[in-house]
């Protein structure tokens, strides 16, 4: 029963264990969020090369995803366990780190590389009623521009059509 999972479709939900921001062990469920917008982003696996780069990126810049009412999720398929350990070297983030060890929040959106157990750098923004709006698949080579996920969300809030290079603040080409 595999069901691609597509732009202006609900997204799939998630109910994973993860670790906030103050150290702490807790679950968290895109059903908590319904009214935020959403920002989950995948990626391979703790104590890697390129991950710590883009989670560290996210997290300088939560106050950006915090004036544009988002929350932010990043999430591999690691244990929770992994993740605080990988902290004491990352420092304290802020927002949680979830972890999928069943796979099965990662194969729901695409990003599971069954053969390694990995997900790839997948990026996903999901509208206050829980549609996904924005979906973005990276090679694991390759970190993700955390400002231009922040000029989609932005476009996205405006509700009109962005023309090409839009930013926050610049003229629209009207209603969607």
């Amino acid at each position: 029963d595999f069901s691609p999972i597509r732009v202006g479709s609900p997204a799939p939900d998630f109910d994973l264990k993860g670790i906030a921001s103050d150290g702490e062990f807790r679950r968290f469920s895109l059903q908590h969020h319904r009214g935020d917008w959403v920002v989950l982003f995948f990626y391979p696996l703790d104590f890697t090369f390129v991950c710590p780069t883009e989670i560290t990126q996210f997290s300088e810049q939560i106050s950006d995803f915090r004036n544009l009412g988002a929350v932010v999720y990043g999430c591999s398929t690691d244990s929770v366990h992994s993740h605080k350990k990988w902290l004491e070297e990352l420092g304290t983030l802020n927002f949680p780190l979830l972890a999928d060890m069943t796979h099965e929040v990662s194969d729901a959106y695409n990003v599971l590389i069954p053969e390694e157990g990995i997900a790839l750098r997948g990026t996903f923004i999901i509208d206050p009623e829980g549609v996904l709006r924005y979906a973005v698949y990276n090679d694991l080579s390759v970190g993700r521009s955390v400002n231009e996920i922040l000029r989609v969300l932005a476009a996205l809030q405006t509700v009109e059509l962005c023309p090409v290079n839009w930013n926050r603040g610049e003229g629209t080409l009207g209603k969607a």
